[in-house]
């Protein structure tokens, strides 16, 4: 074994966060580096060639959540990163129809085509959720008060407070439905017209294997709204290139920050409770650092890494009770032609939107009672994305890839079957499902690249195939994510930290975690954070 290699941190997993962190130790000034275990860093952000010709986003597929300030901090643009946003957000095809969303008063206008009593509740609706909203946007990058961590921790859960306190009463009602009813239950209050509900009701189900009427649910909407791009507020953009033109943009502002990034390198274990200097060891290196941050799943951090450390027996308890499942099944195809819809605008452009298969907050309802009982939906959700309508770097001239980003799969089937030997048969009914509205569909597909929620696992060490980290539930979220007492990027292990979608506030492509985590350390070291 060489001679270990020493470094002021250490970030074990290069994914989005993984990244973010480590371009903002190394800006302070601490020698970083990032042990990756695949030959790519970007984690469930990667482009990759899937078919002969045709390359595409592989787990996460579209930006909306990824903080400005980290973009702007990094210089994200000025290392490749070029996003356009999409004309029209949102597309649902319908047996009698469809309807649109999108900017410049489009979402309003449809919903007027559906429902004129929605439409005159919609601005109190959109008026409730932007309050909202804009207060989720001032926690995001906040560290999580600890509980039971003194008065440093006091202090945050009054900075957290007086964010919450600036709302006026009936918004801080409405936050406390949002943040503990479903989602089929607040929008049921606003709405009369199944369409509309769905319109807003999928952002409740996206990685949420749960169904909209479950409590709770109204949350994973929020979650899913309070991004922006380009400067516009709840707009969803494109990145030219796939996701994994982001990552790579940020490994660029990290190498040029002085970070060393090791690609290939998967860690096998984390050592060093009782040192102040932490023990990294893969297959053939032993790193050495003061440091560890880690933005791998929780899981993989306690109950594989640092299996062998004396960790509290309660601290153990609550992570092997940790629920990771968010009941993602995700394809690629490779097409020779654009897919035509039945029931489609005139206008061209919704192929460019989030086209989504999810008539109805019922529809939802049922996708997760059926996958419960078999493993997965008899009309599975669907949304599927085309970027190669706006971005010709992803496939052949004349040729396209989609994206199909399906819920509800769950991860362990039942009557024994397994997952490599189903994973085809779920494919081919994913197929038949976008067939039904788009006649000719099957027959253009070229390729494909199929990942059930265990292939998310193995490819992407998603535990569960869940692409957040751990389920977004109220008992999984603010200061209790991972674990409540842990809940501030900080290990039980002085020295070692979580910087991953499993910290606050979650996942999704939002950098926050990483930014929040080496904020923390930089405290930790006495240095002062950016």
């Amino acid at each position: 074994m060489p001679e270990p290699k020493n470094y002021d941190a250490i970030i074990v997993g290069g994914g989005h966060n993984g990244l973010v962190c480590a371009f903002y130790l190394a800006k302070a000034g601490l020698k970083t580096c990032v042990l990756e275990r695949s030959g790519i860093v970007g984690g469930a952000a990667i482009t990759e060639e899937f078919h002969p010709g045709f390359s595409n986003s592989v787990a996460s597929y579209t930006i909306s959540l990824l903080q400005p300030k980290i973009m702007a901090d990094m210089d994200l643009p000025a290392h490749g990163l070029e996003i356009i946003l999409r004309k029209i957000d949102n597309y649902l095809p319908l047996e009698n129809g469809y309807m649109l969303a999108g900017r410049n008063g489009l979402t309003a206008s449809e919903i007027a085509r559906h429902s004129k009593r929605d439409a005159e509740n919609f601005p109190r609706y959109e008026a409730a959720l932007e309050r909202i909203v804009d207060c989720i946007r001032q926690l995001l990058l906040v560290t999580p008060p600890n509980a039971g961590g003194g008065i440093a921790d006091l202090l945050a859960l009054l900075k957290s407070a007086k964010i919450l306190n600036k709302l006026p009463l009936d918004a801080q009602r409405d936050m406390l439905a949002f943040f503990t009813r479903s989602a089929s239950e607040i929008l049921d209050q606003y709405f009369e017209n199944e369409t509309v509900k769905a319109l807003f009701g999928f952002d409740a189900i996206v990685g949420h294997f749960a169904s909209p009427e479950e409590p709770g649910s109204a949350y994973v909407l929020l979650h899913h709204v309070f991004g922006e791009t380009n400067n516009i507020k709840g707009a969803w953009g494109h990145a030219i290139g796939g996701m994994g033109a982001i990552t790579q943009s940020m490994a660029k502002a990290c190498k040029q920050s002085g970070v060393e990034i090791f690609t290939d390198m998967p860690v096998s274990k984390i050592c060093g409770q009782n040192t102040k200097l932490k023990q990294v060891h893969t297959d053939n290196a032993v790193f050495t650092a003061p440091i560890v941050a880690a933005s791998v799943h929780p899981k993989i951090l306690y109950e594989n890494l640092l299996k062998d450390q004396n960790l509290p027996a309660g601290f153990r308890k609550s992570i092997n009770a940790y629920k990771s499942h968010s009941g993602t099944f995700r394809m690629n195809v490779a097409l020779d032609r654009l897919p035509q819809f039945t029931n489609a605008p005139d206008n061209p452009d919704y192929l460019g939107a989030g086209i989504i298969i999810a008539p109805s907050l019922s529809y939802m309802h049922e996708a997760w009672a059926s996958a419960r009982t078999n493993g997965w939906s008899e009309h599975p959700i669907v949304e599927m994305l085309i970027p190669s309508f706006v971005d010709d770097t992803l496939a052949p001239k004349g040729k396209h890839v989609a994206s199909l980003f399906c819920q509800q799969f769950s991860y362990a089937l039942p009557d024994g079957k397994t997952w490599p030997y189903q994973r085809q048969i779920a494919a081919d009914h994913i197929i038949a499902t976008v067939e039904k509205h788009a006649p000719g569909f099957a027959k253009s597909i070229l390729g494909m690249q199929v990942l059930s929620p265990w292939d998310l696992e193995q490819k992407l060490a998603l535990v569960g195939g869940d692409i957040f980290h751990g389920r977004m539930s109220l008992d999984q979220l603010f200061s209790a994510r991972p674990v409540l007492g842990n809940g501030a990027y900080r290990s039980p292990v002085k020295g070692i930290y979580m910087c991953g979608s499993g910290t606050h506030p979650g996942g999704g492509v939002t950098g926050a975690p990483g930014h929040n985590a080496a904020k923390v350390i930089l405290k930790d070291k006495g240095i002062w954070p950016f």
